[in-house]
């Protein structure tokens, strides 16, 4: 009998899932509530890492993983991630991705922060995560995965404990033998995102409601540089890989005092960085320079920019500005969640039928802090891990993933607390003051009641916009409750009333607190 397996979610965590369990011989449908194309694959610049040079290895890849991920990674998650990463690269090759090349045919890898080697793989420039979607996308048009495009699902059908299928808004049910969550992150929790909109947290209220555990929630990773101009849009980090300093409005060069690699520290490092100096300068954003970068000669440098970054070259450009001779203003914004659904090293949740991969998913891999470029690994190689594990796991018992936990219990306090009437730009200024880059116990309390006054009112959801609100909901009071928690300053998480924290004006310098 075929292995019914639904994926829901179309970046490269679903769509490597969906074409490993259609390899399997699995009949496999893949969800997803906008187009297939509208991912945040689509929109990441960086690029993928991978050791693929002989001038590289995975064990240096895994040591800057690890010491990026502050000491709460899990080696052999790493391990998974490193070694089989560069298989899962020239997997993406395979099906037609276009990375970048130097003169001499070479793949050309590229520094990015916290990165030992320049490892890192572009296409395009900057326009890594639309090719890599692109080429995946022909490859599932060509394979025998069924695609339901605008599809949202609002619950996980579940009978005796174990996950059998999906309801979709609108009643329609698909039955399953298998459920693949790859429905990326939560960046709509804040006001300042690097996310698309699609970004709400689907996957994880989804598991949640059906009993999986999730952990890790506290850890938001900030992405230092994003344009301060017109809606928001990443710079890369390849930008200062390039050379691009980070500058007050003072034009002094502030980040080499938060650590000695400067603009190309751990992101959560920056990020923190440039929160400081935007506080000292009344909140307005600071400085990105690019002036210094390729030739003393500012056309050239504008030649040089426009060809190696062109999606951000158009961006700048469309907002009037002129990058390559004067600096842009910048400043950070929710990019990343380090946490998740629990899985195992296969995407096995611990509720049988149900798996999850990529952002969505808590592997234990990034720890307390994303290395950079590592989410497109992650969902290439647990993608494929899961894939293979949801059409051998029909015929086997099913393992219980590793390291289960729940946060603690949201704040439920909610009578008579004022609060301003729900909306979801309420809650991201809420979770964007209270739960942000830096966050402390009055804050977060402050959070958890009104979020909690705010679930007591929500009414019953009907569209589809109301379902992704309810979701955010429910997704924002976990993480405020494990923000709550964690009372110490590690990685991404920084809570300002840690002594430790508090001594270094809100940013650790020490390489435990920077990583």
């Amino acid at each position: 009998m075929t292995t019914a397996v639904v994926v829901v979610g179309s970046g490269i965590a679903g769509l490597t899932a969906a074409l490993h369990a259609d390899g399997a011989g699995c009949d496999v449908t893949l969800v997803t509530k906008a187009t297939v194309a509208e991912a945040n694959t689509r929109y990441a610049q960086g690029g993928i890492a991978g050791a693929l040079s002989p001038a590289d290895r995975t064990d240096d890849h895994a040591r800057d993983t690890l010491v990026a991920g502050a000491g709460l990674a899990d080696p052999a998650a790493v391990t998974v991630l490193v070694e089989e990463g560069p298989d899962r690269i020239r997997d993406l090759i395979a099906a037609g991705v276009a990375f970048d090349r130097d003169e001499h045919g070479a793949l050309r890898g590229g520094l990015e922060g916290a990165h030992s080697f320049a490892r890192i793989l572009h296409a395009g420039g900057d326009a890594t995560g639309a090719e890599i979607e692109r080429a995946l996308i022909a490859r599932l048009r060509s394979s025998g995965v069924r695609l339901q495009e605008h599809a949202f699902v609002t619950d996980l059908v579940r009978r005796g404990g174990r996950v059998v299928g999906v309801e979709l808004h609108g009643g329609e049910r698909i039955a399953a033998d298998a459920v693949i969550l790859a429905t990326g992150g939560a960046g709509e929790l804040f006001a300042h995102s690097t996310n698309p909109a699609v970004a709400t947290g689907d996957g994880i209220a989804l598991a949640a409601r059906a009993g999986a555990a999730v952990r890790d929630l506290e850890f938001v990773q900030f992405h230092p540089t994003v344009l301060a101009v017109g809606d928001a849009f990443l710079v890369s980090e390849a930008v200062r890989g390039e050379g691009a300093v980070l500058r007050d409005e003072r034009g002094r060069r502030f980040a080499l005092e938060a650590h000695p690699d400067g603009e190309l520290a751990p992101r959560d490092v920056v990020a923190r960085a440039i929160a400081g100096a935007m506080a000292r300068q009344g909140g307005r954003p600071v400085l990105l320079d690019a002036t210094a970068v390729h030739s003393p000669d500012p056309d050239q440098r504008a030649a040089f920019l426009a060809a190696r970054f062109p999606t951000i070259d158009a961006a700048v450009r469309d907002r009037g500005l002129d990058w390559a001779r004067e600096p842009i203003p910048v400043t950070p914004a929710a990019h990343y969640l380090m946490g998740g659904v629990v899985t195992d090293l296969d995407g096995r949740t611990d509720v049988p039928g149900l798996y999850a991969v990529g952002e969505v998913a808590r592997t234990g891999v990034h720890g307390a802090n994303r290395l950079a470029s590592n989410s497109l690994l992650e969902g290439a190689v647990f993608g494929a891990r899961a894939g293979a594990a949801a059409a051998a796991d029909a015929v086997r018992a099913w393992p219980v993933a590793a390291g289960a936990s729940t946060p603690p219990d949201a704040d439920t306090v909610a009578v008579g607390i004022p609060h301003p009437p729900f909306s979801r730009r309420a809650l991201q200024e809420l979770m964007w003051a209270d739960a942000g880059v830096a966050r402390d116990g009055a804050g977060l309390r402050h959070a958890g009641r009104t979020l909690a006054a705010w679930q007591a009112e929500m009414p019953a959801p009907v569209s589809v916009r109301e379902h992704e609100d309810a979701g955010l909901l429910q997704v924002a009071q976990l993480v405020v409750a494990s923000a709550s928690a964690r009372t110490g300053s590690v990685g991404s998480h920084l809570r300002t009333d840690d002594p430790a924290a508090a001594a270094h004006g809100g940013v650790r310098t020490d390489l435990e607190g920077a990583a």
